[in-house]
């Protein structure tokens, strides 16, 4: 892997505190910088990772419920009541 070299302008004093901060910690302004990039760049690709995810569970439902794959409301309903007692129950010692 080459480096590459990464040049931006900042305010002298955000600059001089943030080199601060880093050298109280046994860092350089650098090495932070490229922690913090890496990380950008995994939370990016977690997200995009989540959004593709996301979508291809998306797609999957509609196509099952275009098929007509699909439970009745009530029927949904009922099982979760029975689930609900049940939890009461054993709460309760019964």
């Amino acid at each position: 892997m080459s480096d590459a070299t990464f040049t931006f302008r900042v305010d002298e004093s955000l600059k001089k505190t943030f080199a601060a901060a880093a050298k109280s910690h046994d860092r350089t302004g650098a090495q932070l910088l490229r922690d913090f990039m890496r990380d950008y760049v995994a939370q990016q690709q977690e997200a995009s990772d989540y959004q593709g995810w996301l979508t291809g569970k998306v797609e999957r439902s509609r196509a099952s419920a275009e098929a007509g794959h699909l439970v009745p409301a009530a029927d949904v309903e009922a099982r979760f009541a029975a689930r609900r007692a049940a939890t009461r129950d054993r709460l309760a010692g019964k």
